[in-house]
């Protein structure tokens, strides 16, 4: 059951995050034939296309902390012992789960904030649609660093390797 929806969250987030760079190469594409053929523009295509790149950008952020590929600053797990790397992967994941989880729910309350105040992002497209991968992002994220935690701490000798 737990390998089927990583395997379906897997191809959800790669599907999606193909879908999104697929459209905004083709909107910045189609955006600059018009300005420079004909002179006009899509007043609503760069708003869309900033958009587009927070969500690809999160999505990325997601796809890499799912297989441990995230951006980390390791300077001494290389110089510890083995039983000292994997207190420090297990501090360090919790740490991040716990950050990860504390931005999630700020982002949230801002969604909830932006989508009570009726902000509108361009074309009548509300605002809080197009923030809501930022809370979704931070606690897919937090939820896998809590999930390395646990599985650090039901395995006795783990090595460097991801678990």
């Amino acid at each position: 059951m737990i390998k089927r929806l990583g395997t379906m969250t897997f191809w959800l987030e790669n599907s999606l995050m193909v879908l999104l760079l697929t459209a905004m190469i083709l909107l910045a594409v189609g955006q600059i034939i018009l300005r420079n053929v004909w002179d006009m523009g899509l007043a609503w295509s760069d708003p869309l296309l900033r958009i587009l790149v927070l969500w690809v950008g999160l999505l990325g952020a997601m796809a890499a902390n799912r297989q441990r590929e995230h951006i980390s600053i390791d300077v001494l797990s290389h110089y510890l012992p083995v039983a000292w790397k994997r207190i420090s992967r297990l501090v360090t994941d919790l740490f991040s789960a716990a950050i990860c989880g504390l931005i999630s729910y700020h982002a949230a309350r801002f969604v909830l904030m932006e989508r009570e105040e009726g902000m509108i992002a361009f074309a009548n497209v509300p605002a809080w649609w197009c923030e809501i991968i930022i809370p979704v992002a931070f606690g897919v994220m937090a939820l896998r660093f809590f999930l390395f935690f646990l599985a650090g701490m039901t395995h006795r000798h783990t090595s460097d390797a991801a678990p």
